[in-house]
């Protein structure tokens, strides 16, 4: 099958689609490095750093598949206060570019990936209603990464759109779950380690808790709801655009590294970052991890 990726980041999306044999002939996203570093991870793809606002659907090469995600920021829960933003209503307006691309080519089918929030938007019943208009038959999904082989819970919605009288019935077989322990280097001569008693008491808390029930090594996550550690021995949390985990080894801390974070997403040891590590966890934590994109893709050639 024939591709393109919509909102393609760092290549997430992509690069499980493509072992899940699909060729990605274009890609596209509005962020010059993102696009830079996907031409770099996939040379075969024809790419273009644009607005999708403003795309001209026309310049597009034909294709049987579309793979989108639509800023999400918008719609997370963790956008907080920035719902209300402009910025936040621009973010959520991102997935009207699907309904534009798929009025432009009649696609047979696309992916749209999300949060789950994303059905409580304002627009959504209308933004389903266009698709409906346009012949597609939208199948909703909740998926957990976790369960597909990735070794990190990230809920995500998954949205199917078909040309078809009746959705898609998706066959995603859960697997077992795979441990932080897998990615995670715990050894002392990995990383710089911190006494734990030098963090804020915020920190020192949840390290406490995690302790008594986890023992001397286990992860703490800064989440702002967490009041304690998480187990090594079970998939990491979400892995998002600023690093909340750490690794925890008796009275030491250390947050995990890029490669632990890139590793968290499924993203092959080889593929290329920016030397910004800004710029390179936003764009791993804004990422499908590839492991979940190839099997869902997998489910949906396979269902249609």
């Amino acid at each position: 099958m024939i591709g393109i990726d919509l909102f393609a980041g760092a290549g997430g999306t992509s690069t499980g689609a493509i072992m899940a044999g699909v060729d990605i002939v274009w890609a596209a996203n509005h962020n010059p490095e993102a696009v830079k570093y996907h031409a770099i991870n996939h040379p075969n793809s024809s790419h273009v750093c644009q607005d999708l606002h403003q795309a001209d659907w026309s310049q597009v090469p034909e294709h049987d598949i579309v793979f989108a995600s639509p800023c999400c920021q918008g719609h997370s829960r963790a956008a907080g206060k920035a719902k209300a933003t402009i910025k936040a209503d621009k973010s959520r307006s991102t997935a009207w570019a699907v309904v534009s691309c798929l009025e432009a080519h009649k696609s047979f089918m696309a992916i749209i990936e999300n949060v789950h929030d994303f059905l409580n938007w304002t627009l959504f019943d209308a933004w389903k209603f266009a698709m409906s208009q346009l012949g597609y038959s939208l199948s909703i999904n909740h998926v957990n990464a976790a369960d597909l082989g990735v070794p990190q819970n990230r809920p995500r919605l998954i949205i199917v759109a078909t040309r078809s009288k009746n959705p898609l019935e998706l066959n995603l077989r859960k697997e077992d779950h795979i441990s932080a322990r897998s990615f995670i280097d715990t050894s002392f001569s990995s990383r710089n380690w911190d006494l734990v008693s030098n963090r804020v008491k915020a920190t020192q808390s949840r390290v406490a808790n995690g302790r008594k029930k986890y023992g001397n090594i286990f992860l703490d996550a800064a989440y702002g709801s967490a009041v304690g550690g998480r187990s090594i021995d079970k998939p990491i949390g979400v892995i998002t655009t600023i690093n909340k985990h750490s690794i925890v080894n008796g009275e030491y801390i250390a947050p995990i590294s890029i490669p632990e974070q890139a590793a968290a997403q499924t993203f092959p040891a080889s593929y290329q970052f920016p030397k910004s590590t800004t710029l390179t966890k936003q764009m791993i934590g804004n990422a499908v991890p590839p492991v979940m994109a190839k099997k869902i893709t997998e489910a949906v050639i396979l269902a249609a």
